[in-house]
């Protein structure tokens, strides 16, 4: 893989990913930018604990344009993008409108009391653009360009991770008008968090407590556990297996799992990386094949990986849910889950993992 660093006019980084090695990506941005400002703040809930970003300055980002102004095709015809390259494999830059940022801690104000915790969002945000085809989607990917994608995710985990002051980072992909994507184009985000959060505190701590009671890691239980009774199981490669958690939440999810543990996408081995693409691939077109009519899926896909705190207990693994349980039918989150976080979930999750198995090709 070939990989090229260049900045974007207003001083924003921007690294292209290519597994072509002889690809030349010098085309400069030529737009009147002006420089960024984040106004991030992150406060701490002083009843739960919880860490909250509030990021004012992104109500101004842009909301659907229409495919001929896209900020994240290639500048073309005269038209200037966020890629000022006529074309790319994958490209990743840091977001104009950034939920954390690390010159955030020069605009946020001291402390509002002893009750009130205020921190700067003193972060990164990346956008992954996953393909230059405006109409494609990741399912459409080839399996050398999926493998691209990947090994761009594990460069930014390891750079991100470096930052100071960095406690998790999370690479994720929103799909989908109903899930929330204001840019149709097919891309990803990273977040490099100055925090832990509430999710993985809590995952943390169960694991905690899993090895107080039992002397044996959480992650490596629930795999092991999964294959020996494969009712749930979607997908079982060589070094990877898929399966919907015993507990699901979602009406069709399903956790992809390299079988031998690693904290993040740095520790995975050659052979991993090369049996990943495929494995993927195929949830996401089984995911596209579950309402026949209904059009592309809308999912979420996020990868959980261990915070620096955590790395010999928490373990590498990817959540891929649909927030739709049937053809025309979405799962809102109501007053149970958006108020008490109590999940409900409609679809068993033994019926769902029949589905997934029943719609691969």
């Amino acid at each position: 893989m070939k990989k090229t660093t260049t900045k974007l006019a207003d001083g924003r980084e921007l690294l292209y990913f290519d597994a072509d090695e002889t690809a030349v990506r010098d085309a400069p941005d030529l737009r009147p930018l002006e420089p960024v400002t984040a106004l991030s703040e992150i406060r701490r809930d002083p009843v739960t604990g919880d860490h909250v970003t509030v990021a004012a300055h992104r109500q101004g980002r842009t909301y659907l344009p229409p495919p001929d102004e896209c900020p994240l095709c290639p500048s073309r015809d005269g038209r200037l993008s966020e890629i000022p390259a006529a074309d790319y494999e994958v490209a990743v830059f840091e977001n104009r409108f950034p939920s954390l940022a690390r010159d955030a801690a020069a605009h946020v104000p001291g402390r509002p009391g002893p009750l009130f915790d205020l921190a700067p969002g003193a972060g990164r945000c990346e956008v992954v653009c996953f393909t230059a085809d405006h109409d494609a989607s990741f399912a459409d990917l080839s399996e050398e360009r999926a493998r691209v994608v990947l090994d761009a995710w594990t460069d930014r985990t390891a750079a991100l991770s470096a930052l100071p002051g960095i406690e998790q980072v999370y690479c994720f992909e929103n799909r989908g008008a109903e899930i929330g994507v204001t840019l149709p184009h097919p891309h990803g985000q990273i977040y490099a968090f100055p925090f832990v959060p509430p999710r993985t505190s809590r995952i943390t701590a169960r694991a905690a407590e899993h090895r107080e009671a039992f002397g044996r890691n959480l992650f490596d239980d629930v795999v092991a556990a999964e294959l020996a009774d494969p009712v749930r199981v979607v997908i079982a490669g060589r070094h990877w297996t898929a399966f919907v958690p015993f507990a699901a939440r979602w009406p069709y999810e399903v956790h992809l799992y390299p079988n031998r543990r690693v904290p993040d996408l740095t520790g995975l081995s050659e052979d991993e990386r090369a049996e990943f693409p495929g494995l993927y691939l195929d949830l996401l077109r089984r995911f596209d094949r579950l309402f026949d009519g209904a059009g592309p899926t809308p999912y979420i896909a996020a990868w959980h990986q261990a915070p620096a705190a955590h790395r010999d207990e928490l373990a590498l693994h990817l959540e891929l849910f649909t927030i739709r349980r049937a053809a025309g039918k979405l799962k809102y989150l109501a007053g149970v889950e958006s108020g008490m976080d109590a999940f409900v979930n409609d679809v068993s999750p033994e019926g769902a993992a029949e589905r997934l198995r029943a719609v691969g090709r």
